[in-house]
């Protein structure tokens, strides 16, 4: 857990939270407008979920190592390339190959693994494996807006691909293994056959792609992941537009910091109580969180309503993989994540260029953070309806 909590908080750092201070680089030195920079972050995320498929068969069938290290090679390289870009296409090459490098070193192999590891106790593993993306937020992000501001967006986006490679090729190498059987040990609380071996359990691709709770909850994570991403893309603008620029520097951190809080106690939390009202608690405070960030009128009330998106960002974030793994098992676990994965992939790229859009329209993040608190709620309604849905289908089969 600890090789991946390291591996995600460098992959993340630089490739989740750290949109936003890139963003605001692009649009202040190289005089991009904010929409097609957020252009530029949707293309990133929606590259990634389109290639999610392919990542997925190859976890299935490839060494993990040799996925992942692949992809932070091509991460590291688009990072570079960043600092270099002079013209729109540009911005939307790299974009697009830092999306593809992205998917094969983050969550989807780390969620992968620990399913793979962990059955008894995976609620917890997934946890503290994932916190590193909200750490890496708290690390990477404030000492990316810092060098980007004292020394130019070309320097610092080449030390950014040095310290992704660098972050996440050598402990991959040198720790990570495809399954527990790899170094001779067996998976968490899995079962086992006569001689001792592990069976894997769950149900296949095809039969899950039937299911309305396969297709609910991936619909219900489009419109979840529209409003978080879209607000963690702009999270700079929004911050700017608030507060004075040192203040806004150091809000960068509420956040993650408030992710990996949330987060940890959630993996308790759902480990000992299960995941039905944890989830359904996490989404409607995502819808209150951004109204309250769009409307806020004090400092106070602002950065207490950071604090809770940054709970319910850690939280979410790890309850979509939870929630396959829990219902769906290890089988065909990375095909029906990837699957997944691309679904919400649609609501990622969105956010980021549709709340652009909207600041572009009117110059105020107001109007921009209401809209994705709706579409927030909107994800809530959906899952609480196929969720009941499941549920009575369920009882009446009993």
């Amino acid at each position: 857990m600890v090789a991946l909590f390291i591996t995600l908080l460098f992959s993340s750092g630089l490739g989740f939270y750290n949109h936003t201070v890139v963003l605001q680089a692009l649009v202040l030195e190289r005089g991009f407008s904010v929409t097609m920079a957020s252009t530029a972050v949707s293309i990133f995320f929606l590259c990634s979920g389109l290639i999610g498929l392919q990542v997925a068969a190859s976890l299935e069938k490839h060494d993990i190592r040799l996925v992942i290290c692949t992809g932070a090679v091509l991460a590291s390289a688009s990072l570079f390339s960043i600092g270099l870009v002079t013209q729109e296409w540009q911005v939307f090459l790299a974009y697009a190959v830092f999306g593809v490098g992205f998917a094969a070193s983050g969550l989807l192999p780390a969620t992968t693994l620990v399913t793979r590891w962990f059955e008894e106790r995976r609620a917890i593993a997934l946890s503290v494996a994932s916190t590193g993306l909200s750490v890496g937020g708290i690390v990477v992000t404030p000492a990316s807006a810092l060098l980007l501001e004292q020394l130019g967006l070309t320097f610092s986006t080449r030390l950014f691909a040095l310290v992704y490679l660098l972050g996440t090729v050598p402990l991959t190498l040198i720790i990570l293994r495809s399954y527990p059987g790899d170094i001779g040990l067996q998976i968490d609380g899995g079962i086992e056959d006569a001689d001792n071996h592990w069976v894997p359990s769950g149900t296949d691709y095809r039969d899950a792609i039937r299911e309305k709770y396969f297709w609910g909850l991936s619909i219900s994570y489009l419109f979840l992941m529209l409003a978080q991403v879209g607000g963690i893309a702009h999270q700079f603008g929004l911050l700017s537009e608030k507060l004075e620029p040192e203040l806004a520097v150091a809000a960068l951190s509420v956040i993650p910091a408030a992710s990996i809080l949330g987060r940890l106690a959630g993996g308790v939390f759902v480990d000992r109580f299960g995941t039905g009202i944890f989830s359904l608690v996490m989404m409607l405070l995502q819808f209150i969180a951004l109204l309250s960030l769009g409307l806020a009128d004090s400092i106070p009330v602002f950065l207490i309503s950071l604090a809770l998106f940054g709970i319910t960002i850690g939280n979410l974030l790890m309850l979509q993989p939870l929630l396959i793994a829990e219902v769906y098992g290890q089988i065909s676990y990375s095909r029906i994540y990837g699957l997944s994965n691309l679904l919400t992939t649609f609501g990622v790229a969105l956010g980021p260029f549709l709340l652009g859009y909207i600041y572009s329209s009117d110059s105020s993040y107001v109007h921009a953070y209401v809209i994705a608190s709706l579409a927030g709620l909107a994800g809530f309604i959906i899952y609480l309806t196929v969720k009941h849905l499941t549920d009575k289908s369920s009882q009446q089969k009993e």
